[in-house]
């Protein structure tokens, strides 16, 4: 066997606290020199302000990695079901982000 094509597969246990997921229509993205902080929330009408749900603390190394793999996954759901419409333009990553 190859051991270039195989991939290690990961076991990951998910509780029924988590697997329920929280809703979020809104993400604050923050950065310094070692990590990227992610803050989810979810903005609704008559809310005074948005409440943060979840925050994600990442290297930068993995922050690319998420990129890569979001940017990977938006090409597949667009594929099988069509543009998603943010109507602006968005900037041409069909070659990958820039390094």
């Amino acid at each position: 066997m190859d051991n270039n094509n195989t991939q290690k597969q990961i076991q990951l246990e998910l509780k029924p606290e988590i697997a329920r997921g929280t809703y979020s229509n809104l993400a604050i993205i923050t950065h310094s020199h070692s990590e990227f902080i992610i803050d989810f929330a979810t903005m609704l009408p008559g809310q005074p302000k948005p409440e943060v749900s979840n925050r994600i603390i990442m290297t930068p190394e993995h922050t690319k990695r998420l990129l890569n793999a979001l940017m990977d996954n938006i090409t597949k759901y667009e594929s099988q079901f069509g543009f998603i419409d943010l109507g602006m333009p968005m900037p041409d990553f069909s070659n990958g982000p820039k390094s």
